[in-house]
């Protein structure tokens, strides 16, 4: 019951009324909304209780002309509701409004009642101009300040936004505008304005009234010239028109627009930068000219240049007035040799101008041809930052006086020694990265025993020092990070690693210590230890550190381990690999039940059924490490025995900073491949499909976040058991494949980033995406070719690039990586590695080694597939009739039952980097009674047998027990480390999504979440289920394989048929191994493994980090595989006459 105003005391009606917004609605007729509304705004007015009414609320607007209204209530509960609700209203202010990506064609019609909106934002929708909510109402917010239409596909401008007059911010960007009405002139109050991403032309004459304008964005627009209107807009500071078509640039434009500072024409195709005549561009400050054709560059009349970039052209001269620079960018201007991945300029020498910069603080000449740097340049009091890598140089200059230079970068250079005076005369070094020389020795840190050295980061990798080097360390007490790793060390000095006190990162791998001094307990802050491929055989004292994180004592010669009674609750990963000798008793077990990522070698013995495991002709390797990321975002897949068949299948996915989506692909993607083989056999096909439903699947996972892929598939050309092998390769986005053939690198993946494919930022240009500064899609990610981050569609595609390169006894082996190894690491330099290292692990972690102590900061992934291909692989043996022990019957075995070394399911050679993994949730007294006495263990002789005659991968025989088998990643899967909040990226893990916790894993080299055992012709309860999703075989119904599991007591294979599966899942021994609790290492059933990837569809229902925006598309909308994508499939499909039942899109599953 409503009553109007304090006078009509008798005039209460029954009235409908609403509390929307800031404001009170009352209908005009009762029981209805229909009519007159009377709208009372709240905000600054006041709701108070009628005392002498019951459950009456007097609601009172601000104001001289301020309205009251009063509301009786029939219940208490209404009554409080309303007053508690309203007292909120009327106590605050609504004025920013997010209805972004929320597919909407109409403004919601309650806000219009609402009066106080001043920002309101419609971005990625699809407005309409038409109707009751439509772009045609907005005038009838009075008091709108900030406006964002953009991404909503409008086509035209929306000239009813000019009549909006209080707006002092415009977005407009991607909506495919073509022309600017005259009426923009209206907005006298504007102030930004944003029309990037359109097909705009010319700009009109009438803007140049607009005054207050500071901000104007034109890029990725269709302009050829600078428009003449900017002469007028004098409080515009920034020409921002990348991405057009600019192809020649006045100088003298620029003259008459002196109120430019900022110009960035990167990606404009520009091939000339000129001045007619001898005019002096005195106003810009910054120029930005990147991933243009120029071939020189002359700006000598731009006399205030403070900042220049000019990477990624093919310049080769330049032209500078350098009084006034501060910071010159001039790296990877000409190719060189696309194959290596060598970005190479064609500076022979630096110019006069460079040394004479007065104010020069940072220079970038890396992979440039520099044989010797100018004294004067190194001489120079400004400079505080020179990257010179990747040149020819044979020397560096000596330092005359004390300079200010704070980050030298000297790597892949020729250089034999360095300076004395270095460190004597350039006090404020704190970063040193001289890897990859000829260094015998290091200068001295002081002439004296104290030391002024404030050096914190010194990178020494790939020299030729000596012990004698540990010496002249010591007075660097302040650092930090120490990469000493590949060179000639035969030992540390003892008493000078316990001066340096304050160091956190070391690194002593590839070199020949034997031993690690204990003095290093005197580090109290370490919290990194890599010395992987030494010889060393005493574990190091360094499990009393406090701060110890990760310990890498992985291709040594470890035969025990002595610990103390507790372990550092800091301590998160520990790799043992690679040290045959090393045998680990129960109780060390024990102590190491709380650390995340454990690697052992799994230890077994060739028995008469590993004829498949040691006969294949290849073998790998792999190594990931987080850098100094708190967390992991690349998984690797290794798998050597795929299908039923002697073939194999490799893969690594780069998510960059998400975790989520790699561990995902990783457990699921060699799943997905192995079904699509059952449908076609052409490459292109089912590489595709494989990774347009890897896609899908991704579900609301992939929605926002994505990742890099790439798959490897070795196989045979055809059927036939001798035809000769070839690699399949698919990939999107960075991660590459790189093959060595007679000692040279054979590319095989296509790179799909911006800075590298131009045909791809092409694409991306003409279909109007933003790439900002950094060469991201929308400032997302540097990809054109992702799988997952739909909402970028369709700029970002999961099309991958497949290619079939036949394989021949020339070819060596097989390089994965993913973006920051192959950035790091030239192509050659990578073959050149893996040729001087025989053990496909230690290959793989040298790689990684390299490319850390060559400055990378992020996670690293390689992987090494050594490859034995030819008639002088062949490993036949004839049968023999010897005295063996008899093993368990191949028979399926109970979950309680552990197969001893002899089990024919244990055919996994420790020689090939073989690991074991464990979950925590199995008890370490289950895992110590095996593992500490798996080498001694014997069983007595039963008599004599005649062991089967074993056929190498060349020769086959007729019948061969094929194994699926999918490997987790090595290092990492630890979501501990991605929680402590160093970095502002990491976000909560999806719900569901697969996550070690803090689980103990002794680490299996077994990636898998589901292995495939041919057998008998049993068919399991849930074979009928894969006929109803719609999997029809074209001979009648599809071949269910049997389903092979690791057993978490000891690393050995049991092989489960149909109902056995259910009775281990009981097993408290195994029941760890089963269901969304699994670590991304455990095993489950191939129907689990398929569908494990769906459980992204439970992401988590609360608004945080990655799921800010509003609710997204449902998965199987066409948004998250471009209908595009899908139809090139089919046709390519039926021009080969496949059958039309098998569509690479099987709806009926997914769903």
């Amino acid at each position: 019951i409503v009553r109007k105003g304090k006078t009509q005391l008798h005039k209460w009606a029954e009235r409908q009324v609403i509390l929307c917004g800031t404001c009170l609605i009352v209908a005009s007729v009762k029981d209805s909304l229909t009519g007159k509304m009377h709208i009372l705004p709240l905000v600054g007015g006041k709701v108070e209780e009628v005392k002498r009414r019951q459950h009456c609320l007097m609601f009172s607007s601000a104001g001289s002309q301020a309205q009251t209204y009063f509301v009786n209530f029939d219940t208490l509960a209404d009554y409080q509701r309303w007053h508690r609700q309203a007292s909120k209203v009327v106590s605050q202010t609504v004025s920013l409004v997010d209805l972004s990506c929320y597919s909407l064609e109409a403004v919601p019609e309650y806000l219009f009642y609402s009066q106080d909106i001043t920002h309101l934002n419609l971005r990625h929708n699809f407005m309409s101009l038409q109707g009751p909510g439509g772009l045609l109402n907005l005038p009838r917010f009075s008091q709108l300040k900030s406006l964002n239409l953009s991404h909503n596909r409008l086509g035209v401008f929306p000239e009813c936004v000019c009549e909006i007059l209080t707006l002092t911010e415009l977005n407009l960007s991607c909506n495919s505008l073509r022309a600017i009405p005259v009426q923009i002139g209206n907005l006298q109050s504007l102030q930004t304005l944003s029309l990037d991403g359109n097909h705009l032309s010319s700009l009109p004459e009438e803007m140049g009234g607009l005054f207050q304008l500071n901000s104007l964005g034109l890029s990725f627009n269709s302009f050829s010239h600078v428009p003449a209107v900017l002469e007028r807009l004098s409080a515009v500071d920034k020409l921002a028109m990348a991405g057009n078509r600019v192809e020649s640039l006045d100088l003298c434009t620029l003259v008459r627009m002196s109120h430019l500072k900022n110009i960035d024409l990167r990606l404009n195709g520009l091939r000339w930068v000129k001045s007619e005549n001898l005019e002096v561009v005195s106003q810009v400050t910054q120029l930005d000219l990147r991933d243009n054709c120029l071939e020189s560059l002359d700006l000598s009349s731009v006399c205030n240049l403070e900042t220049l970039h000019c990477q990624r052209n093919q310049l080769g001269t330049l032209t500078l007035s350098g009084f006034t620079l501060r910071m010159l960018h001039a790296s990877s201007n000409r190719e060189s040799n696309r194959a290596s991945s060598s970005y190479r300029n064609l500076l022979e020498y630096l110019p006069d101008w460079v040394c004479d910069c007065r104010k020069i603080e940072m220079l970038d000449i890396t992979r440039n041809l520099l044989s010797e740097l100018p004294s004067r340049l190194l001489n120079s009091l400004s400079l505080r930052k020179l990257l010179t890598g990747c040149n020819r140089l044979q020397r560096v200059p000596e330092l005359l006086d004390h300079v200010p230079l704070e980050a030298l970068d000297l790597q892949h250079n020729m250089l034999a020694e360095l300076p004395e005076s270095l460190f004597l005369k350039a006090l404020n070094l704190k970063y040193l990265n001289v890897s990859a020389n000829a260094l015998e020795s290091i200068p001295p840190s002081s002439q004296s025993e104290e030391s002024l050295s404030t050096l914190q980061e010194l990178y020494l990798t790939g020299n030729n020092l000596s012990e004698n080097c540990g010496a002249l360390l010591v007075g660097h007490q302040n650092l930090r990070i120490l990469h000493i790793a590949y060179n000639q060390l035969l030992s540390f000095p003892a008493s000078k690693l316990s001066k340096l006190e304050l160091l956190e990162e070391l690194n002593l791998s590839g070199n020949n210590l034997k031993t690690i001094p204990s003095t290093v307990s005197s580090c109290k802050r370490l919290h990194t230890l890599i010395a992987h491929s030494n010889h060393i055989s005493v574990f190091p004292e360094i499990l009393n550190l406090p701060e110890i994180k990760l310990v890498d004592l992985s291709c040594n010669e470890l035969t025990e381990i002595q610990l103390p009674d507790s372990l550092p609750a800091s301590l998160q990963e520990l790799d043992l690999t690679g040290n045959s000798s090393l045998m680990l008793e129960h109780k060390t077990l024990n102590l190491f039940s709380h650390i995340t990522t454990l690697k052992l070698d799994q230890k077994s013995t060739t028995t008469a059924g590993d004829s498949l495991s040691a006969s294949t002709p290849w073998k790998h390797g792999y190594s990931e490490m987080s850098g100094q990321r708190n967390k992991l975002c690349v998984s690797v897949l290794a798998v050597d025995h795929f299908r039923d068949s002697v073939e194999a299948c490799y893969g690594i996915f780069d998510g960059d900073r998400n975790e989520e989506v790699p561990r995902l692909l990783q457990c699921t993607m060699g799943d997905v491949l192995c079904e699509e083989l059952q449908h076609s056999s052409v490459d292109s096909v089912y590489m595709c499909n494989t990774f347009l439903t890897s896609h899908r699947k991704l579900g609301m996972a992939g929605q926002k976040l994505g990742a890099s892929g790439l798959l490897c598939y070795i196989h045979r050309e055809t059927s036939d058991p001798g035809a000769s092998f070839s690699l399949t390769v698919a990939n999107v986005g960075t991660c590459q494949a790189v093959l060595c053939r007679n000692g040279q690198p054979v590319p095989l993946s296509k790179v799909y980033s911006l800075e590298n494919c131009t045909e791809e930022m092409e694409r991306v240009k003409v279909s109007k995406a933003i790439i900002t500064e950094d060469n991201k899609v929308s400032g997302v990610t540097c990809c054109s070719r992702l799988l997952g981050c739909s909402y970028l569609s369709p700029w970002v595609l999961p099309k991958p690039w497949v290619h079939t390169e036949p394989l021949c006894s020339q070819d060596e082996f097989l390089i994965l990586g993913n973006r920051a190894l192959f950035e790091r690491v030239s192509y050659q330099e990578a073959v050149c590695t893996v040729q001087a290292v025989r053990d496909p692990r230690a290959a793989a972690k040298k790689l990684c080694s390299l490319a850390q102590s060559y400055g990378c900061k992020d996670n690293i992934g390689a992987v090494v597939v050594s490859l034995h291909i030819g008639e002088d692989s062949c490993t036949c043996e004839p049968p023999v009739t010897t005295t063996e022990p008899r093993g368990p019957a191949p028979a399926p075995v109970p979950a309680s039952v552990i197969p001893g070394p002899s089990d024919p399911a244990t055919n996994l050679s420790s020689s090939s980097g073989i690991v074991t993994e464990f979950s925590s949730e199995t008890s370490a007294s289950e895992i110590g009674s095996e593992a500490g006495s798996t080498a001694s263990d014997e069983h007595p002789s039963s008599g004599t047998v005649t062991r089967p005659e074993r056929r190498c991968s060349l020769h086959p025989a007729t019948t061969l027990c094929g194994l699926f088998q999918q490997q987790p990643s090595s290092t990492t899967f630890s979501s501990n480390q991605s929680d402590n909040g160093l970095d502002s990226d990491d976000e909560a893990p999806l719900e569901g999504v697969i996550s070690n916790g803090s689980k103990l894993e002794v680490e299996v080299d077994i990636h898998c979440c589901a292995f495939q055992l041919r057998s008998g012709p049993h068919e399991s309860p849930r074979d009928s289920d894969f006929e109803k999703r719609g999997f029809d075989h074209p001979s009648g119904k599809m071949r269910r394989q049997n389903s092979v599991v690791v057993s978490a007591t000891n690393g050995c294979l049991l092989a489960v048929c149909g109902r056995e599966i259910a009775d281990l899942k009981k097993s408290p021994s195994t029941s760890s191994l089963f269901g969304k609790k699994l670590s991304n290492g455990s095993v489950v059933a191939p129907e689990d493994s398929h569908n494990l990837i769906e459980v992204a569809l439970e992401a988590p229902k609360k608004k945080s980090g990655y799921f800010t925006a509003p609710a997204q598309q449902d998965p199987e909308d066409q948004l998250i595989v471009p209908p595009s994508l899908e139809q090139e499939v089919r046709e390519q499909r039926h021009s080969l006459e496949l059958p039309t039942s098998w569509l690479c899109f099987r709806r009926e599953f997914d769903s």
